[in-house]
């Protein structure tokens, strides 16, 4: 691949993210190639936060496996549950059909809502999902860090009259090859099939 095809790809796959996610045409369109879609893309990095037992999770605590990367809140009313589902499902389904590959993947929520998604509270969503599945929150400081490596956008909209409020968030799902670095986004808004066949496309 030429370095100009390869920019191209990468400026593709960024008008997508900042679109919050990219449809089924332009996904295949990034997928036409034999090599990962993200492969070379500016996404990732280090980061520092706490899971739902309370211990400190790095990207150094994952390396070795792939990971599923998701970014939500546990108090979303609508997308976020409906994308950690087919996350959950899709590894149950490639624990029966690939044991060997399953085990080798990590799913990772990370909250966008650090104020009201404590340990427990994010222990307790992610439970619902899948028993290996990581809910990690931490500051709003290291929340935003972190969210910045993954080009993940969010902002809290104004809290109603209850103090109520909802978190705008860019939805995209990353996969995430053993060393931390970007292969493809999963289409989790597609359901548990079309994540597994995507993983099944990149992990090896």
């Amino acid at each position: 691949m030429n370095h100009v095809t390869a920019a191209a790809r990468i400026a593709a796959i960024a008008s997508c993210l900042l679109a919050a996610g990219c449809d089924n045409a332009a996904r295949q369109d990034l997928q036409t190639s034999t090599e990962a879609p993200l492969v070379g893309a500016r996404i990732g990095g280090p980061f520092s936060l706490t899971d739902q037992h309370g211990r400190t999770v790095t990207d150094r605590s994952l390396a070795g496996r792939y990971r599923i990367m998701y970014f939500g809140y546990t108090f979303c009313p609508d997308v976020c549950p409906t994308d950690v589902q087919a996350i959950g499902a899709a590894l149950k389904k490639l624990e029966t059909a690939n044991a060997a590959l399953a085990s080798r993947i990590v799913p990772v929520f990370i909250t966008v809502d650090p104020a009201r998604d404590t340990q427990a509270v994010v222990g307790q969503f992610v439970a619902n999902f899948h028993p290996r599945m990581i809910g990690l929150t931490g500051t709003p400081e290291q929340v935003a860090a972190v969210a910045k490596e993954y080009g993940v956008a969010f902002s809290l909209e104004k809290p109603n009259a209850t103090g109520s409020y909802l978190v705008s968030h860019s939805r995209q799902t990353y996969l995430m090859n053993p060393e931390g670095k970007p292969l493809a986004l999963l289409p989790a808004d597609q359901g548990a099939d079309a994540v597994v066949a995507e993983i099944k496309r990149w992990a090896t």
